[in-house]
């Protein structure tokens, strides 16, 4: 069998002639027929090139992989009990779901709040960030959890101004992600987060963001799961093309070029790719950067590190403990992307499963060990409360909290739609049943008009999407927890999962299910 999709997707705009009828490890129709217009990947790569090799249109799109790989968090269940409770009184009239404590704290003193163990992992410089930023700072903000700022905002932002040794001084846009949250954070829950690589570093963002915008939370990026590469963007436009050029990135093909303006300015092609620079990581670079951004105001400071190899994860833990970082988020393959290669995002690194066991090993290797072990967040592929347990159970006692990124921006996108239908007195047939304006449609919505006063009108359906959204994870996830008898998120486990395959079992060191509670369940048949 086949685990990947190849040679068509609705991600790339293509597909096969014949339908189901192709060749399972090429990808291509069984029969390829001269004649055919060229719809799979191979025929639209003919006559468009590398335009093929990504998700498309940009900046309207998230992205996450096609590939079934052998295990994932299927493969495991939660267990329930007949019994017992922890984090409450073991009494049916105390031990319901509304009491569990979904609030945590997070970093080295255990001081970053969050009234939901969920993170936003970084969303940068693509134009669905930008498009959706109000919804996801107002959204994340007044739900309590952490909104990363990812990697290249400064960079791109048309109204950015630098010194003459390059560093930034000023970026509105940056400026605007940053101020949006802190203007609905609540009760000091949560916190913005501003990530830099390696165009950022030079640049001086996280300087900029410390020392002019009062940014606490700082984290250096090393990767992510959806790309072995730099952040990736389009341009539309010849002369912002020229310009991000200039400030030094990447730019393909290349603006500067007569031929090439000619041919842009004819149509033969309608964007520009923009492209980051890998970084080149070593112990040494990494403790003096750490310590350069305490040195500066850094309050807390975080890493961000992609589906590498398993060397390189180690790193990531030996480094960070050696750094005393507040919190590592690790990003598994499979992972969704704003703009990233489409056959790279679903053939290259280790998927979140396996990543998370090998970290948790790495962890429990250097805990033992007494050494400082920094608190972690797994990303790649979440979106519900099940994967979310399953997330924070495997990774017992040191994963404190799931990131997500795609999930968060369709909330919003789909709040931002409905509530501009309702505006427009177009609502879809299926949603019309729930009513015709903003309070009968959000069902959280009365909530926040109760919290917010008039400031509920200042938020906009996009953050209501979003809270929304939460709102629903908090249920579902204190429902398992519930019936798991985990009352706090402290006591969550491992052995709150069952494996229910050998492979998926071997993997993680999950008990198999039909070897699972086998002497305790032998004991107690043998009770007299």
């Amino acid at each position: 069998m086949t685990y990947s999709k190849i040679n068509s997707s609705a991600a790339t705009g293509t597909k096969n002639l014949y339908g189901d009828e192709i060749s399972p490890f090429s990808g291509m129709c069984a029969i390829c027929i001269e004649g055919c217009n060229g719809l799979c990947e191979i025929g639209k790569s003919s006559y468009r090139g590398s335009e093929a090799i990504y998700p498309q249109p940009f900046g309207k799109v998230t992205a996450a992989s096609q590939k079934d790989y052998p295990i994932d968090y299927s493969h495991f269940n939660i267990m329930g009990s007949a019994s017992g409770a922890k984090g409450v009184e073991e009494d049916s009239d105390k031990a319901i779901f509304t009491n569990v404590n979904l609030e945590t704290c997070i970093g080295k003193n255990k001081s970053l709040r969050l009234k939901l163990p969920f993170i936003i992992a970084g969303l940068g410089s693509t134009d669905i960030a930008r498009n959706n930023w109000e919804g996801l700072a107002i959204g994340s903000a007044i739900s309590g959890v952490i909104l990363t700022i990812g990697e290249n905002v400064c960079g791109i932002d048309p109204r950015s101004e630098f010194d003459n040794k390059g560093k930034v001084v000023k970026s509105p846009e940056l400026e605007r992600r940053v101020n949006l949250y802190k203007e609905w954070q609540q009760d000091g829950y949560g916190g913005i987060v501003v990530q830099a690589n390696v165009e950022d570093t030079r640049f001086g963002v996280l300087e900029y963001a410390i020392e002019k915008l009062g940014v606490e939370i700082v984290e250096l990026k090393w990767g992510q799961g959806a790309k072995d590469i730099g952040g990736e963007i389009k341009i539309n436009n010849l002369e912002r093309a020229i310009e991000i050029k200039k400030r030094g990135y990447i730019v393909l093909p290349d603006p500067l070029d007569p031929d090439v303006q000619r041919a842009f300015h004819h149509g033969d092609f309608k964007e520009f790719e923009r492209h980051s620079r890998i970084g080149m990581v070593n112990r040494e670079d990494f403790l003096k950067s750490v310590e350069h951004l305490r040195k500066v105001g850094a309050k807390y400071i975080f890493l961000k590190t992609g589906a590498y190899r398993p060397s390189d994860l180690a790193k990531a833990i030996k480094y960070s403990s050696e750094a005393g970082i507040d919190l590592i988020t690790i990003d598994g393959a499979g992972g969704g992307t704003g703009m990233s290669p489409w056959r790279m995002m679903n053939e290259w690194g280790i998927p979140t499963v396996y990543l998370q066991c090998l970290a948790y090993n790495y962890a429990k290797f250097l805990d033992e060990k007494g050494k400082y072990v920094p608190d972690m967040a797994i990303a790649g592929g979440f979106t519900l409360e099940d994967l979310i347990f399953k997330g924070l159970a495997l990774g017992a006692p040191y994963f404190k909290a799931v990131a997500m990124a795609r999930s968060p921006i369709t909330a919003c996108m789909v709040g931002k739609t409905l509530s501009e239908k309702i505006k427009n007195n177009d609502i879809p047939q299926a949603v019309k049943k729930y009513g015709s304006d903003i309070e009968s449609i959000f069902v959280e919505a009365t909530d926040l008009m109760k919290e917010f006063k008039e400031k509920f009108n200042n938020i906009p359906g996009s953050a209501i999407g979003l809270f929304s959204y939460f709102k629903r994870l908090e249920q579902g996830l204190k429902q398992l927890m519930c019936g798991a008898r985990k009352f706090a998120l402290n006591y969550i486990e491992r052995s709150d999962l069952v494996a229910l395959t050998k492979e998926a079992s071997e993997i993680s060191g999950i008990p198999y299910v039909m070897e699972l509670d086998r002497e305790e369940a032998k004991a107690i048949l043998e009770e007299n």
